[in-house]
């Protein structure tokens, strides 16, 4: 039972240079050959299990932020604003999905160390936990006040894989009278299958999830969305510093200007058979 708010992912960034057309590159406002390190908690963990050779890849989702310059000293949200979120293997960067599951991107996982010059995954975990088995159970739990996680696992038979999601319990919804529940919470992550090499995957969704019972997990996938013209001459417009812009406006990059950030919502669901397992820890 991860122990999420005490796992993290540090990094130490290559010493910043001068970019040759922008200004603010990767929102950093420091000064040339600086290093920064950063840190984050994870906020779920999802694995990928072969059933011909037991091999497990485990894949991290880390807390986000949304889109800033680094490290200044004001103005330090970028507007137009994105949220940022890394979600990792062992050795790769992996893109979140912004289109639904149905639609392809031309998108890959990168290795950790072409972005990184140093990198530390720090996994904690709870000491002696069990095992739910019954609403009554986490009705209980709950008005304990105990730490809980939940694992939602299921098969895909044409990948020949278990997904197995773990994420804290960070809101449940409990009826005593009754003996039901509702975990509905996240984020999470979940594997683009359709990219599944026996290695690892080039593409995961963003997803919250809920569960009601120990044999069936609804997920809702995040995607981006179009704006109007009309709200986008407001969303498309920088405040203070902007992030696109360049030392030599007369000399733009190829392709200029990039794609300013798109609004998200939680849209496509999954309903799937799975297997729920509810833990919980003494809170002490």
């Amino acid at each position: 039972m991860i122990d999420f708010a005490r796992s993290s992912f540090t990094w130490r960034h290559t010493p910043w240079s001068h970019d040759e057309h922008y200004k603010y590159a990767g929102g950093f406002v420091g000064e040339e050959g600086q290093v920064y390190h950063v840190r984050f908690n994870l906020e779920a963990c999802c694995e990928i299990t072969e059933h011909a050779s037991g091999k497990v890849t485990p894949i991290y989702a880390g807390s986000p932020c949304r889109s800033e310059y680094t490290i200044a000293r004001r103005n330090l949200f970028q507007i137009p604003s994105a949220e940022w979120r890394l979600v990792f293997s062992e050795h790769h960067a992996i893109p979140v999905a912004r289109q639904p599951s149905s639609v392809t991107q031309d998108v890959s996982r990168s290795p950790l160390s072409n972005l990184f010059t140093e990198t530390q995954l720090r996994i904690q975990r709870f000491g002696e936990t069990r095992e739910l088995t019954d609403a009554k159970q986490i009705v209980e739990a709950t008005f304990a006040n105990d730490c809980m996680n939940a694992r939602s696992s299921y098969v895909d038979a044409e990948s020949g894989v278990t997904v197995t999601v773990e994420f804290p319990v960070n809101l449940i919804n409990v009826n005593e009278a009754d003996a039901e529940f509702q975990i509905c919470t996240g984020p999470v992550v979940l594997p683009d299958l359709a990219t599944w090499d026996g290695e690892g995957v080039d593409r995961v969704f963003l997803a919250h999830v809920a569960i009601t019972a120990f044999d069936h997990v609804e997920f809702i996938l995040q995607r981006e969305v179009e704006a109007t013209a009309e709200d986008r001459e407001w969303l498309d417009a920088p405040r203070g510093r902007d992030r696109h812009e360049l030392w030599d406006p007369a000399s733009p990059p190829p392709g200029y200007p990039p794609s300013r950030p798109k609004p998200t919502i939680y849209n496509e669901t999954w309903e799937l058979e799975a297997t729920n397992v509810v833990l919980a820890s003494a809170n002490d």
